[in-house]
């Protein structure tokens, strides 16, 4: 953390007046940075505002908008007239941005708790935007008072504005933690925050058990603090162990969905109603997303609809009928959506649109603000609360030491008035004859300047009688008040005790249910139903796939586009699976179910995956993840791995086999059960076989084991497994094609251990590959 904070570090200037252009570049830089993540975009751990929202607090309280006092509620003014005044005094940028931000505190569905109570359109969870400023009213909300009501009893410290006429709030003595309860979303240079928000009364409890136990264990905090406590409710299907981690370094991905309720209609129907949805979705967003599942556009480039653009289409028509957005004033979200039959199950249509759909989306935690020490970084959940109860115990005593400097002050004054009481026709007398009463007051009763002021313009009506009475009582309970303000201010168990009992009392009053329903549960992954049936994978030299049906595939009647032709084919299952072997050693998987049929080109398989700059389609192979295969290189690297292991649910793949520049894939070797050996064979000529056993499977993959020892001048060429014979192909004398089988005492004579030179093959001239007999 301290690191991160070190970035924003502005360098001292050389030595002497001139400074080099690349310096001054990089402290003006730096300093706007650390402006822009002071300044704008990241909330204050002390009461989770970020400035432009502290300015519009400020203000509206200034503007007498705040519920405080026996007024009761104000009346709301239009919004321009709020933001006009936060722009004039203590915000010097767009207006734009502060009603924006304005709009934002008054959101119910951006806000856990709104501090704004906003009267006209203040936008929808739709993405419709606010009305015009001038056409909306605003006034505090009631929960503001927690941020405000104490700002004038020397709380807080105040710092000039832009221009020195006005004075404005560091931070305003929030009663509670609002960094957690409102949470913060921003982005600043070089850094974001996205603080999720959570339920008062949680947060209240964790404060006050802070507060009793600074010792108190991860366990005991997460018990009363379980999760996040979203505006638009929803459900939370991330596992403690996720939600805990999140909240311990401070960085993390929640899992959350929708919730919903089956209505039963008339006949056996029956309808799905979601009434819940989770953060940053809205109802208008999974429409979109429904159109275009149900009724996709061709993509940009393309021809025609892509296989997995039909087989969505085709997998959600066949469940959903209809879909319709009944949200009202009544009902904040009401999705309905109606299956195709009342034969539909109800579990096969909440699976279509929770995997397909933004119903099930993730939400990212990154507790990032700035701390006590003014750093910009981001916390746990205990520092966060820890830095906000060392807050308040500052707050909360700088308050009780201006109100006991009021109490001393009015004790002093009236102690100056109990006197006059004692001695009023003195005092009368004093003040008729005397040219300088104050001085001669001060002089004959031992006044202090305070005290003479004060008795010099008292009204004669304050002299009666009963007055001294009032005095008495009055001072009474000054003295009672002295003694529980100096008892907090003497005392940690005493000011542990205050902080607590308001804290509850906060609570009690502004505190509300839990909306967000914390239950761990898996994420849904759509399953596509495809038919188990023999298919035939057939790929071509420039990388064009295809499938037909069944094992029986005539070669010899396959076409292909000019100057093209077959690479390979390899006979499996529909439910297998196409691997790609990129030449930077990358794998790439796709569902053969997912390639084209038929007797025409296919599509080229680049489309499929996404390679990276420069690289290229070395080689393809399909079969069952189980099906064991030997990877080797032309540097003479080899491992088994499973077609399992190189399955990546990423278009981009993974990375897999690791490569020097200058080596170079050899195709895939399926190695078959009754194989016992390995054939090794180098450009020279040389053939190595060695027991299978030597290798082992490497399912994270990586460089592999020795299998030859090649150089670069005779790389390795060839490798294939096989029983107790072998055949070298390759061209004989003269350039004829050569088929050279290898058995016998010929086979023994290349046997050896992995990693040897091997010997020469008899009879072939120039090599070329090496399979099983």
């Amino acid at each position: 953390m301290s690191d991160q904070a070190d970035l924003f570090s502005v360098p001292a200037a050389p030595a002497g007046d001139a400074i080099t252009l690349a310096h001054y570049a990089e402290r003006a830089y730096l300093e706007y940075a650390l402006s822009v993540v002071k300044g704008r975009a990241l909330p204050d751990v002390t009461d989770g505002a970020k400035p432009v929202q502290r300015r519009i607090l400020y203000s509206m309280q200034r503007m007498g908008l705040g519920f405080g006092g026996s007024g009761g509620a104000p009346k709301p003014v239009k919004s321009a007239r709020v933001v006009g005044d936060v722009l004039g005094k203590f915000h010097p940028h767009g207006d734009t941005a502060a009603y924006d931000a304005m709009v934002r505190m008054a959101q119910d569905f951006s806000l856990r708790y709104p501090l704004i109570d906003g009267q006209g359109n203040f936008g929808s969870r739709d993405g419709d935007s606010a009305a015009a400023m001038r056409y909306t009213e605003a006034r505090l909300a009631p929960i503001a008072r927690l941020l405000l009501d104490e700002i004038d009893e020397g709380t807080v410290d105040f710092v000039p504005n832009y221009d020195g006429a006005f004075e404005e709030p560091r931070q305003l003595p929030a009663r509670l933690p609002f960094v957690l309860l409102n949470g913060a979303s921003g982005i600043a240079v070089g850094m974001a925050t996205e603080i999720p928000s959570h339920n008062l009364r949680e947060v209240a409890a964790a404060a006050v058990a802070l507060i009793r136990d600074d010792q108190l264990s991860d366990d005991a905090l997460f018990e009363l603090l379980p999760g996040p406590d979203y505006p638009g409710g929803g459900q939370l299907i991330s596992s403690d162990t996720e939600i805990r981690e999140a909240y311990r370094s401070g960085r993390g991905s929640l899992k959350l969905r929708a919730r919903w309720k089956i209505e039963d209609l008339a006949r056996g129907q029956w309808q799905l109603v979601v009434t819940e949805l989770p953060p940053g979705t809205s109802a208008q967003k999974v429409l979109e997303e429904i159109e275009e599942l149900t009724n996709p556009k061709v993509k940009t480039g393309k021809k025609a609809l892509t296989q997995e653009q039909t087989q969505l289409k085709a997998a959600m028509l066949a469940v959903l009928d209809a879909v319709r957005d009944e949200s009202s004033k009544d009902a904040a979200v009401r999705l309905v959506f109606e299956p195709k039959s009342r034969t539909v199950e109800q579990s096969e249509l909440i699976t279509a649109l929770l995997a397909h759909t933004s119903l099930e989306s993730n939400a990212p935690v990154n507790l990032t603000m700035v701390g006590l020490d003014g750093k910009p970084v981001p916390k746990s959940l205990r520092q966060m609360l820890t830095e906000w109860v060392a807050f308040r115990q500052t707050t909360v005593q700088r308050r009780t030491r201006h109100r006991l400097d009021k109490v001393l002050d009015r004790i002093h004054v009236l102690e100056g008035r109990q006197l006059v009481l004692l001695n009023i026709d003195e005092v009368i007398r004093i003040i008729r004859e005397s040219d300088e009463p104050k001085a001669a007051l001060i002089a004959r009763f031992s006044l202090s300047d305070r005290q003479a002021e004060d008795i010099l313009e008292i009204r004669l009506r304050q002299l009666a009688r009963l007055e001294a009475l009032r005095i008495e009582q009055e001072l009474k309970g000054l003295r009672e008040d002295q003694a529980k303000l100096e008892d907090i201010l003497g005392s940690p168990a005493t000011l542990k005790r205050t902080l607590i009992k308001e804290i509850e009392a906060d609570a009690k009053q502004f505190g509300d249910e839990r909306r967000t329903l914390i239950q761990a549960d898996k994420r849904v992954v759509a399953e596509v139903k495809i038919v188990d049936e023999p298919m035939t994978v057939i790929a071509s030299l420039k990388g064009w796939v295809r499938t037909m049906k069944g094992h029986e595939v005539d070669v010899a009647n396959l076409s292909f586009k000019a100057g093209d032709g077959l690479y390979g084919t390899f006979a499996c299952r529909s439910v297998d699976t196409l691997y790609v072997l990129g030449s930077t050693g990358r794998a790439f998987s796709i569902p053969v179910a997912s390639l084209p049929g038929g007797r025409g080109d296919g599509v080229p398989v680049t489309s499929l995956i996404e390679l990276e700059t420069g690289a290229q389609v070395a080689h393809l192979v399909a079969g069952p993840a189980e099906q064991v295969v030997l990877l080797a290189n032309t540097g003479g690297f080899g491992l088994l791995a499973r077609l399992g292991d190189l399955a990546s649910r990423q278009r981009a793949g993974k990375s897999f086999l690791s490569l020097e520049p200058a080596d170079r894939l050899l195709p895939p070797v399926p190695v078959a059960s009754t194989h016992a050996n390995v054939a090794c064979l180098a450009m020279d000529g040389r053939l190595l076989v060695f027991p299978l056993a030597e290798l082992k499977l490497q399912s994270n993959g990586g460089r592999g084991l020795t299998l030859m020892d090649v150089d670069t001048k005779a790389p390795l060429v060839s490798v294939a497994t096989c029983g107790d014979s072998l055949r070298v192909l390759g061209n004989g004398r003269g350039g004829k094609d050569k088929d050279e089988l290898v058995k016998g005492a010929a086979f023994a004579h290349h046997l050896g251990k992995r990693a040897r030179k091997g010997h020469k093959v008899e009879g072939v001239m120039k090599v070329a590959r090496v399979t099983a007999a």
